[in-house]
């Protein structure tokens, strides 16, 4: 496996210096939220390039067509989280996150996509002092990371679009006995399970944790209506009782 770097080969490497120079001219503090959420990101004929840019001038400048048509608000979010990122006063740029966040959290929570969302979390986790806070979110980025995993397992073996084998869920109904997955873990109980019902129990009290505990609900609750193995297990869910949604 791959090791991080240390703190003393990042200061002697040339290519992470030269992903910040310029930095500077990107990093404007904000203290006025309200007029950047009616200001549109001006609309543009290029085209988004997925990917990293070396140059963050050319990197930003990629990010404002991504960010075209939406608010300044959530582009200027973007923007703090890519200075970040690439070391540029990493602590004051994540002062100005964090400020962000405190006096946004509902707005940004409703309006980022998934993709900034879960930045936004890997973020917290990496840089924020309140271990509680990191924890919240590095649970909230590895819940997600699991999701997307498997999707693409899903994706690359081209079962997205197998049919469901009602005999098979027949077999996984309380009246039929467990059925083993590896190392002692039993397959879910499809209609009437109550683990995910008290997963969502022991997640409720983070998700009130302030502005983390905002992004940890908002992914949470897409992943239950968009086409996740929550989801597809919640349109055969039947127990009204051990509903987790």
């Amino acid at each position: 496996m791959a090791r991080k770097k240390s703190s003393f080969e990042k200061f002697f490497s040339f290519s992470r210096h030269r992903k910040r120079w310029g930095g500077g001219k990107f990093a404007v503090a904000l203290t006025d939220y309200e007029p950047l959420k009616t200001r549109l990101v001006e609309n543009t004929d290029k085209d988004w390039r997925k990917g990293h840019q070396e140059d963050i001038a050319e990197h930003i400048a990629n990010l404002r067509v991504e960010f075209a048509g939406k608010a300044e608000l959530l582009f200027e979010h973007a923007k703090l989280i890519v200075l970040i990122r690439r070391e540029y006063k990493a602590k004051e740029m994540y002062a100005q996150f964090r400020a962000m966040w405190d006096k946004e959290a509902d707005y940004l929570a409703e309006n980022l996509n998934m993709r900034w969302l879960i930045s936004a979390a890997d973020t917290f986790a990496d840089h924020d002092q309140h271990i509680a806070d990191r924890s919240i979110a590095l649970m909230t980025s590895a819940f997600a990371t699991t999701i997307k995993i498997y999707e693409t397992e899903r994706y690359i073996t081209a079962s997205e679009n197998n049919t469901v084998l009602q005999q098979r869920v027949a077999t996984l109904q309380p009246d039929q006995p467990q059925t083993p997955l590896f190392d002692g873990m039993c397959l879910f109980r499809v209609g009437t399970d109550d683990t995910l019902r008290n997963l969502h129990w022991r997640l409720k009290p983070f998700f009130k944790q302030g502005a983390v505990g905002k992004i940890a609900a908002a992914i949470y609750e897409r992943m239950q209506i968009n086409d996740t193995a929550f989801a597809r297990l919640r349109r055969l869910h039947h127990r009204s009782r051990t509903m987790w949604w």
